[in-house]
């Protein structure tokens, strides 16, 4: 009788544990995904908004070796707050994101981040933005199908810029923060220039590792003017 009693017991509380982990599965899977899809989506719609409020000069297009004449620098970026969008068609034309300051774990909720002391969207220096792989979203679940030549595209709402990624995906450990520098170690970039640097953790379900891409500064155009080449399907 007694056996019979522990066995039951062990089998309700294995059948107990089993059930808390589907769940816990189910919701890292699932929910923080449907979650981070909302919140995103907030984030776009309120820069969307506030972009439709204002009025920002539109600067000339460049592209090319003239890219390098870039817009003004832009106000300092509000920690925690969206401040443009990316696009990246490699991942999908229907695939955009908002971009944040800090790369805090609130904030990498919340879409991609921007390194703080990294240069401002399309100045001088390395643009640099980090996001989760996997969970809140999966922001950068495909990032290994990044390819050289492939564009990433962003918006602050005056001005469209389209970076070509020059190489990666680079791996690398989670310590060499040099990747991030103004010229990024490994890059192959040997002078100054307008660069961005794309980091997420590697493996796909792990943060052992990080997989990097370097891009360069190819194209700007103003909003006015209609999407960039890059976006028109």
């Amino acid at each position: 009788m007694r056996v019979r009693l522990v066995v039951r017991t062990l089998s309700e509380l294995c059948i107990t544990v089993g059930a808390v982990i589907v769940l816990f599965v189910v919701y890292v899977l699932f929910w923080t995904g449907v979650k981070a899809d909302n919140v995103m989506g907030e984030q776009i719609d309120q820069l969307q908004e506030q972009w439709s409020r204002g009025k920002v000069e539109q600067p000339k297009a460049t592209g090319g070796a003239e890219a390098s004449a870039s817009p003004s620098a832009p106000a300092p970026y509000k920690k925690d707050k969206p401040f443009a969008i990316m696009y990246i068609p490699r991942l999908g034309f229907t695939w955009n994101k908002p971009v944040l300051e800090g790369t805090a774990v609130g904030t990498l909720k919340k879409g991609l981040g921007h390194y703080a002391r990294t240069a401002q969207l399309g100045q001088e220096g390395n643009f640099s933005v980090a996001g989760h792989r996997r969970t809140y979203g999966d922001p950068f679940k495909d990032f290994p199908k990044l390819r050289r030549g492939d564009a990433v595209v962003l918006t602050d709402g005056a001005t469209w810029f389209t970076y070509r990624i020059d190489k990666g995906p680079y791996k690398t450990v989670p310590t060499d923060v040099e990747v991030i520098d103004p010229v990024p170690r490994n890059s192959g970039y040997t002078r100054s220039g307008r660069y961005l640097t794309l980091t997420t953790c590697d493996p796909e379900w792990g943060h052992s590792d990080r997989l990097i891409v370097w891009a360069h500064l190819d194209s700007t155009q103003p909003v006015e003017a209609g999407k960039p080449e890059a976006l028109r399907r």
